[in-house]
């Protein structure tokens, strides 16, 4: 392993034994996994995030191309948007993309005046040892390999670009257990840490002014989350089609709605689009029975959905199609079909369930045994990190 500065001589005392963290999404996106451990991380060390790159034609400041954009977001927090040159799905253009953000990282470490502890990767690229990092971790926040097909990528290739950065990595850490299980069947230890939840965000449904864009009848069944080809279209029909209404909240991505487009034409269905963060909670006050309806392929059974938790922390039911993190949870709020029939029928049997404290307090209690400062508490470890003496303010 190569060597980063260890005496503190000439760093920062501010940006000292940073994590630099390699993300799928940029920092100002819909919040998921690696804002959330990224923010909590900073309990622990200073934390640079990483943004995927963008392109120079985009690029906000001409005089940043080369060097991408760094800002301070928060104490102990930096964001990093490196530059791309267009055309980034080119393989030559992808490599030269490499080479960039390489450059820019080392850049904004030595803007910051920081040292490198640790570098975490939720991605495949080639970012190992572009710091001088001390600890290397590489994190599947999914299932790469089976995930290229959706990403338009070649299975071989992605399949390649795995083995090369879980050889450089001296941790490996995985979302779920079918996430990590090529790396432990090849012999590599795999640390398991699934998805947290925000669980003072979602309990603000209690509270939350009700949206003024959703004018759907009782019981209302909802999803919260990105439409795309991983939700089973059926599922959804099947829910509008026994007499309940359908509340879907979220981003589409390039491929559209597809088959989801039947399914927002029905008169009982609302497509309320992309929301903010901030905004979920309103969503899910009027909420009857938060939906996980994912098609059952070899990605969607390594996942761990987000969405889970954040609808308990809510306090409200879920239904959810049969995925082991699903199972593995064994919570009491929770209810598994497949078919669209019985898909329905557990919907229908989940809206009338008693909404009392007890009941509320129970799924609560299950999304607080998940609470991101768990997760996050794990992953310091991994990284022979210790909590900040004066750790800064949660984020809010």
């Amino acid at each position: 392993m190569s060597g980063g500065r260890t005496s503190g001589r000439g760093v920062d005392p501010t940006w000292r034994d940073l994590v630099v963290l390699f993300a799928g999404v940029a920092w100002d996106s819909n919040r998921g996994t690696e804002q959330h451990l990224a923010a909590g991380l900073t309990r622990y060390a200073p934390v640079l995030y990483v943004d995927p790159p963008r392109s120079i034609l985009e690029a906000p400041r001409p005089d940043r191309h080369l060097g991408g954009a760094l800002e301070i977001v928060r104490p102990r927090l930096a964001r990093l948007t490196p530059p791309a040159l267009p055309g980034q799905t080119r393989p030559v253009v992808r490599r030269t993309t490499d080479v960039l953000r390489r450059r820019a990282v080392r850049r904004a470490v030595a803007t910051l005046g920081g040292d490198v502890a640790a570098v975490v990767s939720a991605g495949l690229n080639d970012v190992f040892g572009a710091c001088g990092e001390r600890r290397r971790l590489l994190f599947a926040t999914d299932d790469f390999v089976t995930g290229a097909r959706l990403m338009g990528l070649s299975t071989e290739h992605v399949l390649r670009q795995e083995t090369e950065r879980a050889a450089q990595a001296d941790v490996l850490v995985a979302v779920s257990e079918q996430a990590g299980s090529r790396w432990r069947d090849a012999g590599r230890e795999v640390h398991v840490i699934p998805n947290g939840c925000d669980v003072d965000h979602f309990t603000r449904a209690d509270t939350a002014s009700p949206p003024d864009d959703v004018d759907l009848p009782a019981p209302i069944a909802g999803l919260i989350g990105h439409l795309s080809p991983r939700i089973d279209a059926s599922l959804l029909a099947a829910v509008a089609d026994a007499g309940i209404s359908v509340l879907l909240v979220g981003p589409v991505g390039n491929l559209g709605l597809g088959e989801l487009e039947s399914v927002v034409a029905r008169p009982n269905v609302a497509w309320g689009g992309a929301k903010s963060y901030d905004e979920l909670p309103s969503y899910l006050r009027v909420i009857d029975v938060g939906l996980v309806p994912y098609v059952d392929d070899a990605f969607n059974r390594a996942s761990f959905p987000l969405k889970t938790l954040e609808y308990l922390a809510a306090g409200t039911p879920v239904v959810a199609t049969d995925l082991p993190a699903i199972r593995e949870l064994a919570a009491e709020g929770i209810s598994i079909a497949s078919s669209p029939t019985d898909f329905a029928s557990a919907v229908r049997a989940a809206s009338t369930l008693p909404s009392d404290p007890a009941a509320v307090e129970s799924r609560r209690a299950v999304a607080t045994a998940s609470s991101w400062e768990t997760r996050v508490a794990e992953l310091a470890q991994l990284l022979g990190l210790s909590a900040a003496a004066t750790p800064p303010p949660a984020p809010g």
